[in-house]
């Protein structure tokens, strides 16, 4: 088993992705940590969402940035996945913080130079969840900025090709503790030059354990997947 199965977007495999339901569930999977999305709404509001548009995961329709939080709150997400989740609704950011203990990763996902740090981080230490919370982003601007207005934040660099030198550059910039890299671009060399400089190396988005298995044989510290039990309870039913 990976030393570290974090839950990405929950459980997503099972459950309508970055809901309470997919969640929780990841928690009594007994999942070391949860994975999810955040964006602001128009009216400024952070809120649990992976695509730039509702469309997607919810009834609705348009940019998350064009909706203002108490529409979004009307909208179904989960019934898009199974008519079992029917009435799911996208979670905030303190929400999630509020209803499931776990720690939690938070991708950032800004447009532009939006506050979307400032307002995460505002949130997190109103829940008083800084100690378990791992901030990551494409976007190596909103890191950087982030790390400004927040010495002790504990930050991720995500990751997705082989200029392994430019990610650990841009980490030891932001004092990122670990690199989130994608499954097919890690090899060992790549994971031992993140080790020389202090950085553990997380996998995106596993869920074969044979793949699994490959991962941690170069040295992978961890993995996210979208189905914490195979990894967590083999054999047991999804």
């Amino acid at each position: 088993m990976p030393r570290v199965v974090i839950a990405h977007r929950g459980a997503s495999g099972t459950c309508p992705e970055n809901t309470l339901a997919a969640f929780r569930r990841a928690a009594a999977l007994g999942a070391h940590m949860i994975e999810l999305d955040v964006q602001l709404t128009h009216d400024g509001e952070v809120v649990v969402v992976h695509d730039w548009t509702l469309d997607r995961t919810t009834d609705g329709s348009g940019p998350v940035g064009a909706a203002a939080l108490a529409d979004i709150r009307q909208l179904d997400a989960g019934a898009w996945f199974d008519a079992r989740f029917a009435g799911e609704r996208v979670p905030t950011l303190a929400e999630v913080l509020a209803g499931v203990t776990l720690p939690v990763n938070v991708e950032l996902k800004p447009v532009g130079d939006d506050g979307l740090e400032t307002r995460a981080l505002a949130i997190v230490d109103a829940a008083a969840a800084a100690a378990r919370v791992v901030f990551s982003s494409f976007d190596p601007h909103v890191l950087v900025r982030l790390r400004a207005r927040a010495a002790g934040a504990r930050i991720g660099v995500l990751w997705e090709d082989t200029r392994i030198e430019e990610a650990v550059h841009l980490a030891e910039r932001v004092g990122a503790r670990t690199l989130h890299v994608r499954k097919d671009v890690v090899s060992r060399t790549l994971v031992e030059t993140a080790g020389a400089a202090g950085l553990a190396v997380l996998a995106w988005t596993v869920n074969d354990p044979g793949e699994s298995r490959h991962l941690e044989a170069v040295g992978v510290e961890g993995i996210f997947t979208d189905f914490p039990e195979r990894f967590l309870q083999p054999g047991a039913p999804e």
